[in-house]
């Protein structure tokens, strides 16, 4: 099931259970005509107040008076007799910040009522609401009046129970929020867990998240007043407002780290941090206002903030397809449509009972269970992207392999050919091609075959331009040896009975047509040619197999000098025309070292550097490639230094990174730096990059005599 489908069925079951709820409802419970007097200056006695005029109240039970530095009196009067049994006027209202009830006679002054004392209740913690012992007998003449004054908001609730019906919602109001409380915990341990394992900041942020939202409902239903802050009253007055800000604000930084909004949705992200300064100074000013104006300026800011959250979660999950926002979507539109619910039963729109009661705990728990899943798929869905991310990297690497191999098919196959055709005209020629197939091969299975194989192009034009020559040299030898036979034919088949002399001037006269002397030089610088041509090829080759020593790949003493020379005749042919080498080479002791890695080192840093000479817009006219090598303190240090582009310190700080490349797309894996750091590493030394941008990079590898 998708989240955007789970989404709408719970939707739908909220609205079912909120129809159901409403088709149980009873209304007109209560045996009372009820007003409401609004007394704004809040001094108004009991018996001043039977003069002033009541506003009827259409629903007798809920009463929703609103946000007002007011004191509420109610007005509960019956147009007949009444009897109870011990029943209880009970006041469900657990923020009411001063309460009292006064019962009027006809002709007599009002007479101040005692709260009722529960079993096992002490009247200052009574969790559920105000309870009022009712006389058996109301005479349809008397009057009962109930001053009332609210922290925030005014809503109360107003019934006629029994004390074993307070107990029991006591206790099952009780059991549920300990209930509510287990889940929150569970879910804040967990999750604070998860954060000290994978170190992401947005299981910090959810953890703080769900701790106020815990806070914020036990203070909402009374709870905090008894355990947390009953020694502290005016944090209790604020402790709604302040709760709920302070959840607010990692919601917020939850939001932003969780989506991304950085990267997804960058105005979003700009508005987020806005409104979190927002909240830090409401915070701050707080306690320098009056309780209901804090109250109505949390209201605001809580409505805009859930609607700039769930926007853009929508945007984030439908525009730029971020998968693990729809469990955020869902958690937060459940909350959303918990909290409607909530509201809409203290306007009598659906019924006040258990289950719209409870409506905004059992929303927000739903919403932190949530929560949890889209961490938990933010998490596969990043393990899954790096899956992706890996076989692509793979693929590419094995396509790497293949043109690798389709190259060397190639070179092999012209070596052969060139091969077949110097045969019969120098063996020495023909066992350095037969090393040069054999190195060929070598390479072939070589770990570093990826490095080698961007030089394939440039090994093979080095190879031909010696070959070529060797090639053109043999036809013109060809043609003269067989002048050579011609005149060796002539001589054997001389004539002794006949006319010898006529014959060697024959002889001599085909010397001249031929040019013998000339045949002979010709000769001579034919084969110098073709001995110039084999050297070539002998050392490009030698370079080859110095660089690759798959036969040295454990550790045993090496010439690091003889490494960087023969990686600088390899990338030789890659070099511009205006780049100078300049190498200062100094006397090294031999280095244990696998000499493959090393040399696989110093091929990286040199085809970089000569990469960032040539990547330069405006190249100057003289560019430079320097390599230094010294002996320091039993240590050897290699210099790699260019005059290329250079790098920023962003760019700097991440070139070790795997698949991290400033490359454009198929140009580079972004693996070279850091198999070059990984090399490095495994040899006990460490590298040191300088860089400036558009000056030039300098790498220093540092490397210990005997790394033991």
């Amino acid at each position: 099931m998708t989240p955007t489908t789970l989404n709408r069925l719970l939707i739908v079951l909220l609205l079912i259970a909120g129809k159901c709820t409403y088709g149980s409802f009873k209304k007109d419970s209560l045996p009372f005509n009820v007003a409401y007097y609004q007394d704004n200056t809040n001094k108004l006695k009991a018996t001043q107040v039977h003069e002033k005029l009541f506003v009827q109240l259409p629903n007798r039970e809920v009463l929703n008076l609103g946000v007002d530095d007011a004191t509420f009196w109610i007005k509960l009067s019956t147009t007949k007799d009444l009897v109870f049994d011990k029943n209880v006027l009970f006041i469900e209202q657990v923020r009411v910040k001063s309460y009292e009830m006064y019962r009027e006679k006809q002709g007599e002054l009002p007479h101040l009522q005692q709260p009722l004392v529960l079993p096992g209740y002490d009247k200052l913690k009574n969790v559920q609401g105000i309870s009022y012992l009712l006389t058996d007998t109301i005479r349809k003449d008397e009057v009962i009046y109930l001053k009332l004054k609210s922290h925030e908001n005014f809503i109360a609730k107003i019934s006629i129970v029994t004390q074993d019906n307070i107990v029991a919602k006591n206790s099952f109001r009780d059991v549920f929020f300990g209930i509510y409380t287990g889940v929150m915990l569970i879910m804040l341990i967990y999750n604070l867990f998860l954060f000290i394992v994978v170190r992401d900041k947005s299981y910090i942020h959810y953890v703080f998240y769900i701790l106020f939202t815990w806070l914020t409902q036990i203070s909402i239903q009374g709870y905090g007043e008894i355990y947390i802050w009953n020694s502290l009253p005016l944090v209790n007055s604020y402790s709604v407002v302040l709760c709920s800000l302070l959840a607010l604000l990692f919601a917020d930084l939850f939001t932003i780290s969780f989506l991304n909004t950085k990267v997804f949705a960058p105005r979003a992200h700009k508005a987020f941090l806005t409104y979190i300064v927002l909240i830090l100074l409401t915070i701050c000013c707080i306690f320098l206002l009056d309780n209901r104006t804090a109250f109505m300026i949390m209201q605001v800011i809580i409505m805009t903030g859930v609607i700039l959250a769930l926007s853009t979660s929508y945007y984030v999950y439908f525009k730029k397809h971020f998968k693990p926002a729809g469990y955020y979507n869902i958690a937060w539109t459940i909350l959303f449509i918990g909290a409607i619910f909530f509201i809409l039963k203290d306007y009598s729109i659906i019924p006040y009972n258990n289950f719209t009661t409870y409506l905004l705990q059992i929303s927000s728990a739903l919403e932190v269970l949530l929560l949890s899943f889209a961490l938990a798929d933010k998490i596969n869905f990043f393990k899954k992207e790096n899956e992706i991310a890996q076989a692509q990297a793979l693929n590419a690497s094995l396509e790497n392999q293949k043109l690798i191999k389709e190259q060397n098919i190639v070179l092999e196959k012209k070596v052969h050919e060139r091969t077949e055709e110097l045969q019969s005209a120098n063996s020495t020629l023909n066992i350095t091609l037969t090393n040069l197939k054999e190195t060929q091969s070598q390479l072939v299975d070589a770990e570093k075959m990826a490095a080698l194989g961007q030089l394939t192009a440039g090994i093979a034009h080095e190879i031909n331009n010696p070959i070529n020559f060797v090639t053109s040299n043999i036809k013109p030898l060809e043609l003269d040896i067989n002048d050579l036979k011609d005149i060796i034919t002539k001589y054997e088949e001389i004539d002794f009975d006949g006319d010898v002399k006529a014959q060697v001037e024959e002889i001599e006269a085909f010397k001249k047509q031929i040019d013998l002397g000339f045949v002979n030089n010709e000769i001579v610088s034919l084969l110098s040619g073709i001995s110039e041509g084999a050297k070539r090829t002998a050392e490009i080759i030698r370079s080859l197999r110095n660089f690759s020593r798959l036969d040295e790949s454990d550790m045993k003493p090496v010439d690091l000098n003889e490494g960087l020379q023969s990686t600088l005749v390899l990338v030789r042919n890659n070099m511009p025309h205006n780049l100078t080498v300049i190498n200062e080479l100094g006397n090294l002791p031999k280095v244990e070292c696998q000499p493959g890695k090393i040399n696989q080192v110093f091929m990286n840093l040199v085809s970089n550097a000569v990469q960032a000479i040539k990547s330069k817009k405006l190249p100057a006219d003289e560019e430079f490639l320097t390599i230094k090598s010294w002996y320091e303190e039993q240590q050897v240090k290699i210099s790699i230094k260019d005059t290329g582009i250079g790098m920023t310190e962003e760019t700097k700080h991440r070139i070790f990174e795997p698949f991290f490349t400033t490359k454009d797309i198929g140009e580079g894996t972004g693996l070279g730096l850091s198999i070059v750091f990984s090399i490095i590493e495994k040899h006990k030394g460490h590298i040191d990059v300088i860089s400036k941008l558009g000056v030039g990079t300098e790498f220093i590898i540092t490397l210990n005599v005997n790394p033991e």
